[in-house]
């Protein structure tokens, strides 16, 4: 009996992770992203098409803890002080963008779909509400989270997360059940709940993970995590409160704990499970006879709420000072519905204000918007590299400089340093606005140019220079730049940042007078480091260093007049143990 539960359980699962494993690695190969395949999954193994999960909205609700753990790994990233810098942008941004949303979508629901007021109200108020899961999972794959719009983008987030109380509230005034009136004693109880969950994570976690981490045991530690995750979505559910909100501020109050690296790393295996799984139950909830039914409908609704949102997100960012290919960008982002959209709806159904099948197509609308949402970011992506913004950008055009920097990422914007400390008048170029316009508020002056092509290098004042420091961290793009400057201008030196000892190599070859590998230097140091740890004599550490150093050079130059296995007897080899077994006599 116990090994047919089992198996009840192992076999929906096993399904259920072969059809991720399948689709998910299959859609991204496509360029078609992880998210979107996601719901592929869900749609296969949920009831509309294989059938092998039918409950799809109990796997949901289960799967929201991925946007619970995600908001409380997000939280540990930001401190209190940046949360409250953030104020502005949450509160007037946030406020802004909901509010001119909610008018614009509930018009449209009234002029054209004839809806009555209130009606057209919760279906645009659930619609306003944007999925955090799809957001914040393309603001984290793009490493866009701490960025300016990034931080823009989850502040309004976090306001249309707080929204969902007012909204609920609302929905309790215009239900007929509840005779216009609005329970205020909930109220009071959300507010009370967050004022417990402030105290608490503000003064009892710190002590509370410290007390665990006497124990030096790492189940522990990722109990004690898991505890005061589960611990807040709990109590905010309880509420009546978003769980993701309650974790979120959970996370901010221990952003600044010593613990916050070990809770994050004990935390992220969990939430990248349920976001995934989330994002397979919105597949599952998708149910096509629906779709089939009322297809004309529900396309009519998904094109004039895409719309209208879209035109407000895009308004109110402009409006904030966002440039157009931000605006754009964000307006991409914001083009549907949120999780939080099925808890309004199923509030509102169960008040009364909106009927059961209007509950279904709203819903609906929902889950087709979210699926949407990637193959729309892949369009406006294609249309912003196009459309790139040139707001602030100065096109490179009769520079002069005695060195030319060509790239102004990290590596370039250290190597820099040591030319500005000694005032050497340098000329810097770069081919991505964003990092050009981000230089700028430091007080760096840097041009657009692609120091692949010869007029802009000619621009540049190349011809002039007595060096050219080429720190992109395209190897292709870094032999293509050297082929030229080596053929139109032998008079400047070529220094060349290298991605590896096959590019160094090929760099070498090229005729470069000085090349470096990006992580080189600092490897060697790391390892110094360690034999200082070890309590090495500073003495035996820099023979050490010396020697590796001596041995690298005489290798690299070994595999530049041979091949890449040149020169391996310069390698320090380890001994190779024993084996385990003894190997069999050899057979006479």
């Amino acid at each position: 009996m116990a090994e047919a539960s089992l198996g009840q359980i192992i076999g929906p699962a096993v399904v259920l992770m072969g059809a991720a494993v399948v689709a998910v690695p299959l859609f991204r190969r496509l360029g078609l992203g992880s998210v979107l395949g996601y719901f592929a999954a869900g749609l296969l193994v949920g009831p509309s098409v294989l059938g092998v999960f039918t409950d799809a909205e109990s796997i949901l609700h289960f799967s929201e803890l991925g946007v619970v753990m995600f908001l409380f790994v997000i939280g540990l990233e930001l401190r209190p002080t940046q949360l409250w810098a953030m104020r502005g942008q949450i509160f007037g941004l946030g406020l802004v963008q909901v509010a001119a949303a909610v008018i614009a979508l509930a018009l449209t629901g009234i002029f054209i779909f004839d809806f009555t007021a209130p009606v057209a109200f919760i279906a645009g108020a659930g619609f306003v509400l944007s999925s955090t899961a799809v957001i914040m999972s393309v603001l984290q794959d793009r490493g866009e989270i701490s960025s300016t719009e990034g931080q823009k983008s989850v502040a309004i987030l976090l306001f249309e997360d707080l929204m969902i109380v007012p909204l609920l509230a609302v929905v309790a005034f215009l239900s007929p059940l509840s005779n216009g009136q609005a329970r205020w004693s909930d109220i009071l109880l959300a507010l009370s709940a967050l004022l417990v969950l402030l105290v608490v994570s503000r003064w009892a976690l710190n002590p509370f993970f410290a007390l665990l981490a006497r124990t030096r045991t790492r189940e522990v530690l990722t109990a004690g995590a898991l505890l005061v995750v589960l611990g807040a979505a709990l109590l905010m559910d309880f509420a009546g409160l978003s769980m993701a909100m309650g974790t979120f501020l959970a996370g901010v109050m221990l952003s600044n704990s010593s613990y916050r690296h070990q809770i994050e790393s004990d935390i992220e295996p969990f939430k990248g499970l349920f976001m995934g799984l989330f994002f397979l139950a919105v597949g599952m909830s998708l149910n096509l006879s629906i779709v089939a039914q009322e297809w004309r409908l529900l396309l009519l609704m998904l094109i004039a709420f895409t719309i209208a949102k879209g035109a407000v997100v895009y308004a109110v960012a402009r409006l904030f000072g966002s440039a157009r290919h931000q605006a754009l960008h964000r307006t991409s982002m914001f083009l549907q519905g949120g999780e939080f959209a099925f808890v309004l709806y199923a509030a509102a159904t169960s008040g009364g204000v909106i009927d059961a099948r209007e509950n279904v197509m709203f819903a609906t609308v929902v889950i087709l918007s979210m699926v949407m949402t990637p193959l729309l970011m892949m369009v406006a992506d294609r249309f912003l590299r196009k459309e790139v913004s040139m707001d602030g950008v100065d096109v490179a055009c009769n520079l002069e400089g005695r060195i030319l920097v060509i790239g102004f990422g990290r590596f370039g914007q250290i190597a820099s340093q040591i030319l500005l400390s000694r005032g050497v008048n340098i000329s810097v170029i770069d081919k991505d606005p964003d990092r050009i316009r981000d230089a700028g508020r430091y007080g760096f002056k840097v041009f657009f140019g692609d120091g692949a092509r010869l007029d802009t290098l000619h621009h540049s004042g190349a011809n002039e220079a007595n060096a050219i420091m080429i720190c992109i961290d395209d190897p292709k793009t870094a032999i293509r730049i050297v082929e030229l400057a080596r053929h139109e201008f032998p008079q400047a030196k070529l220094l060349v940042r290298s991605y590896d000892r096959g590019h160094a190599i090929e760099l070498i070859r090229a005729g470069v007078e000085y090349q470096i590998r990006e992580t080189v230097e600092s490897a060697y140091l790391m390892g110094a480091q360690a034999l200082r740890a070890l309590n090495y004599a500073e003495v035996d550490i820099e023979e050490a260093a010396e020697d590796i150093r001596r041995r690298d050079a005489q290798r690299l130059s070994e595999q530049v007049q041979g091949d890449l296995m040149s020169g391996s007897d310069q390698l320090h080899f380890q001994p190779v143990p024993e084996p385990l077994s003894k190997p069999p006599a050899p057979k006479r």
